[in-house]
């Protein structure tokens, strides 16, 4: 019975302290440049969700105090690679920080230790706070720079403005100087309106008197084009005739002066014998007689 009771209790000791579940675990480092608040000794390691191990160190660096040491102990055959990236993340709204894994790919080699007595280091990136706290603080230093130079704009333009505003103030002040004449003006406005509005019936006799004058001008139109078609056909006639009167008539005529040309010639000379020899005409043109020596 002792025996039995020995075995049971040594049983139920080597089942409390997992002795028979008993994991292999690897250690990884990793350096992270900001806040680990939330994160403690015993956080959760996670690889996609899945929790592989826990942070077993966290440390500042005494050479850099804007870097957080942190040390991992992942189970053994977890895929870490050269290209994993551990990044901080919390559990919903409790704020408690553990550590997610993720990024590796098939074509990347396992993680092994660069130097000896090193830890393999993995990879780290921004949390989503420290992200967001950086746009913040960009956009914020934006907004100082914007309102920097509107300041500086007011400033530099601060007498344009007065001015400005006072002119603004002194048309104002006219306008209201004048509220009674722009009523009247409006007043005036109205019986125009109204003016128009009673004339508005004899528009449509008017309008049918203008339309009836234009197709009376359209026609006229048409009838001068129809016109001026005659008359381009006449003058085309006529042009013809002019050249066919030029090409035949004009020849013959050029070729009868000459020949009125050459009769006159005759006749003059004709003139000048009867004035030399009157008796020529009856006794005909005498012989010239031979000078000397012929």
């Amino acid at each position: 019975m002792l025996a039995l009771g020995a075995v049971f209790v040594a049983s139920i000791l080597w089942l409390a302290v997992g002795a028979g579940n008993k994991k292999d675990y690897d250690l990884y480092g990793a350096i992270i440049k900001e806040s680990v608040a939330g994160l403690n000794i015993d956080a959760p390691v996670k690889y996609l969700g899945v929790n592989v191990g826990k942070v077993q160190k966290i440390q500042l660096d005494p050479a850099n105090p804007q870097e957080v040491h942190l040390l991992f102990a992942i189970e053994k055959g977890t895929p870490i690679r050269e290209d994993t990236e551990a990044v901080l993340k919390t559990q919903g709204l409790t704020g408690i920080a553990y550590v997610e894994l993720s990024g590796s790919s098939p074509e990347s080699l396992p993680l092994a230790v660069v130097a000896p007595g090193k830890y393999p280091m993995i990879l780290t990136k921004p949390s989503l706070s420290a992200r967001l706290e950086n746009v913040l603080a960009s956009v914020l230093a934006k907004l100082d720079r914007t309102s920097a130079n509107v300041d500086a704009l007011f400033e530099e333009n601060r007498t344009e403005i007065k001015n400005i505003l006072a002119n603004t103030s002194v048309v104002m002040s006219s306008i209201a100087s004048q509220q009674m004449n722009i009523k009247r003006f409006i007043s005036s406005a109205a019986n125009v309106a109204d003016d128009a509005a009673l004339m508005v019936p004899h528009f449509d006799p008017m309008l049918d008197r203008i339309s009836r004058a234009a197709d009376a001008v359209e026609k006229m139109a048409k009838d001068t084009a129809l016109v001026s078609k005659d008359a381009k056909k006449v003058f085309t006639e006529v042009e013809s005739g002019v050249h066919q009167f030029s090409g035949k008539t004009l020849p013959e005529t050029e070729k009868l002066l000459v020949e009125l040309n050459a009769l006159l010639v005759s006749l003059r000379r004709l003139s000048e014998q009867t004035e030399r020899n009157p008796s020529s005409l009856l006794r005909g043109r005498q012989p010239v007689l031979l000078g000397p020596g012929e």
